[in-house]
């Protein structure tokens, strides 16, 4: 039996700790639970975009913290038909794109919240959820916990979401994808970003992500329904590792580091439940992936964060929930919509040479669809002009004055 506090967390990934640690810093009284064991290592194409950074610098974590850190200055797109780009970031501005193991960027995110002074609590899984009158109660580990709300961090199958009786049975995710850590990469693929858009892969993409230390994160996504099924990426794999383009970047040396390794990609925002009772859903429960690109961890982080922020600043539980939904649906919900409908352009070999085209066209389109595909600013920014400020186009990266 322990004693009440003011909020719960299940899930100590990005989103579970973003929101612990905000919750903390702001004087509440916060428990962690995770059913994994303390630095599990969290399936992931490891790649931090610009938006992913603002947040994390906000929660105040730094670089140096996380060993594997790598920081990118150019993205290297490859369209169907084998034209290669270059797209660079701003330099001297600070970080827009960056890349990190999971593992260490999770256990430096954990340690930060410890040391806001959240309690999280590993090897915990959660078998009960109960709605109070006024709050909530978790069963976890032969010990129940009481609070006054409860964010499930707890991923795409959310235990939580079953528990309170909210399944999706049927519910696979949006895209499934599939990596690999290689040792022993050329030296291009130790410095260099690279994504090709391969005509028999599209919508989805193939990925070389540096890591440091001669290792690279190589890996590709596959949108469901689409001409592969998940059961497919297996037997693909020793094909698009043997492709001409994708060994003259990785090199012929290259070799696996550990076994690969598949997870789904939930990017559903706006249509799961975000909210029941004392409870918010956050990250992957609440499907909030980029639908485009499949990257989760700004969502993640920003989630996390406007949820803990609702309930530091609204006392209402209703206020709470209201003020967490709309300010997704004001939002990010947009994004993704456009998101969503820029991925069907980009299932077609000719409306992905079309578009890379296009952004590759000038100096100016080649900049800024670089900061716009690692969210530098919001997807949908021009359809929301709440989100407009003087700097919108201009400002700098994360980390600018480190």
């Amino acid at each position: 039996m322990t004693d009440r506090r003011d909020v719960l967390i299940v899930g100590a990934g990005p989103a579970g700790t973003a929101a612990a640690i905000t919750l903390a810093r702001s004087g509440r009284s916060v428990t962690v639970l995770d059913k994994a064991p303390r630095g599990r290592d969290k399936i992931c194409g490891d790649g931090l975009t610009a938006g992913a950074l603002r947040h994390l610098e906000h929660l105040g974590l730094t670089p140096d913290a996380v060993p594997s850190w790598i920081d990118v200055d150019d993205v290297i797109l490859t369209s169907p038909g084998g034209v290669q780009r270059t797209f660079p970031l701003p330099r001297g501005k600070g970080r827009f794109a960056s890349i990190a193991r999971r593992a260490d960027l999770d256990a430096a995110l954990v340690d930060l919240a410890e040391a806001a002074g959240a309690e999280l609590v590993f090897d915990t899984a959660v078998d009960g959820v109960e709605q109070l009158g006024g709050g909530v109660a978790v069963d976890a580990g032969g010990n129940r916990y009481t609070a006054d709300w409860l964010i499930a961090a707890d991923g795409m199958w959310s235990p939580t979401r079953k528990l309170l009786g909210l399944p999706d049975e049927s519910y696979r995710g949006e895209w499934h994808a599939f990596r690999q850590y290689f040792v022993d990469v050329d030296e291009r693929a130790t410095r260099e970003l690279h994504v090709w858009f391969d005509a028999d892969l599209l919508p989805g993409y193939i990925w070389s992500f540096p890591i440091g230390d001669g290792v690279a994160n190589v890996g590709f996504g596959i949108q469901r329904g689409g001409r592969w099924s998940t059961q497919d990426m297996k037997r693909l794999w020793p094909d698009i590792l043997s492709r001409p383009h994708i060994r003259a970047v990785i090199g012929a040396d290259a070799r696996p580091e550990s076994p690969h390794r598949a997870w789904p990609i939930p990017a559903r925002l706006g249509e799961r439940t975000l909210a029941s009772g004392r409870v918010l859903f956050v990250g992957d429960a609440a499907a909030a992936t980029d639908p485009m690109t499949g990257e989760g961890i700004g969502q993640a982080l920003e989630t996390g964060i406007d949820a803990a922020t609702a309930m530091i600043e609204e006392s209402d539980p209703a206020v709470v929930i209201s003020r967490y939904t709309r300010e997704l649906h004001r939002g990010m919900v947009r994004d993704h919509h456009l998101a969503d409908a820029l991925s069907g352009v980009l299932a077609s070999p000719v409306g992905t040479e079309w578009s890379l085209r296009a952004a590759g066209a000038t100096e100016w389109t080649r900049r800024n669809f670089a900061r716009w595909l690692f969210e530098d600013y919001p997807r949908a920014v021009l359809g929301t002009p709440h989100r407009w400020h003087r700097r919108t186009f201009t400002n700098p990266g994360a980390y600018a004055g480190a």
